[in-house]
């Protein structure tokens, strides 16, 4: 269970995990589930898990908290797994991997905040950062597990920094962009108050530049094209051309929640793709 071996598995599973529960929570909102369970740590006052009073919702969201108690045993045997290892081994794995576990928890304490708020829309975005923020560390953990290393020097490493800092720009404007549309998560719960409209042209600006810095990094490795770093670039461009169809999509369709739970995805993807290209060019020498 703890051999060096599991090592790259328990990595890949940490970071499909973490875009999994990203998911899974979009569609507790979106089904309008985000009060299915009313309280917290508790389901109901009553109750530590759903009752059959709470119907669907209650069902949904409590599935999504059990979720959670899978996340923490990932990060467990991850951890675990990441000390067994030889000093040398697990040189830059350990802080990423307990960051992982604490993580974790800090969300489920953000998830239990925001059940408490009445799924306030700011709250709800943060907790969608922190779930950004720890797919980033798992991305990270994945790349040290690997410890992939290149020949030729790169010069593109300023230029990934940019793609990242503009990517998690549209990242965080579209999370307000969230904020100030239909799906609330409960019926009863109010919006941010901004134009969705103009938002959702606010965010398209920083994911364009985005997609043309993308397009200017993948000219500029077009020598270079079978290293890892450039097919890390490409993924991250057909991944970003996709999230841009998508954002369009449900912009011109009135915002359909399965286009929504796609949005989300990409998004998750998106950030994870961010921090492969960063390292990746970092790593170029």
């Amino acid at each position: 269970m703890f051999s060096a071996q599991r090592i790259r598995l328990y990595a890949w599973l940490s970071l499909a995990s973490q875009i999994l529960i990203v998911v899974t929570g979009g569609l507790v909102r979106l089904t309008g589930s985000g009060l299915g369970c009313p309280t917290w740590p508790k389901c109901t006052d009553d109750s530590l898990i759903t009752v059959p009073e709470m119907g669907l919702h209650g069902a949904i969201e409590f599935g999504n908290r059990l979720l959670t108690f899978v996340l923490i045993i990932i990060a467990l045997l991850t951890f675990i797994t990441v000390m067994r290892l030889g000093r040398g081994n697990r040189k830059g794995l350990v802080w990423p991997s307990l960051a992982l576990g604490l993580g974790i928890v800090a969300q489920a304490l953000l998830g239990g905040i925001t059940v408490l708020t009445g799924l306030n829309p700011w709250v709800v975005g943060a907790h969608f950062v922190v779930s950004g923020i720890l797919i980033a560390i798992a991305a990270m953990l994945v790349w040290r597990v690997y410890k992939p290393s290149e020949s030729s020097k790169s010069n593109r490493t300023g230029l990934s920094w940019l793609v990242l800092v503009v990517g998690w720009i549209s990242v965080l404007v579209g999370i307000v962009v969230t904020g100030a549309g239909p799906h609330a998560g409960d019926a009863k719960t109010p919006r941010n108050g901004l134009d969705l409209e103009i938002w959702q042209h606010l965010h398209s600006y920083p994911g364009y530049l985005m997609l043309a810095l993308i397009v200017l990094q993948l000219w500029l490795s077009r020598k270079e094209l079978a290293k890892l770093s450039s097919k890390i670039t490409a993924g991250l461009f057909v991944a970003s051309v996709i999230q841009a169809i998508i954002g369009v999509a449900q912009a011109r369709l009135g915002v359909p929640p399965f286009l929504v739970a796609a949005h989300m995805l990409g998004a998750s993807v998106i950030i994870a793709l961010l921090t492969f290209n960063l390292v990746a060019n970092k790593s170029s020498k």
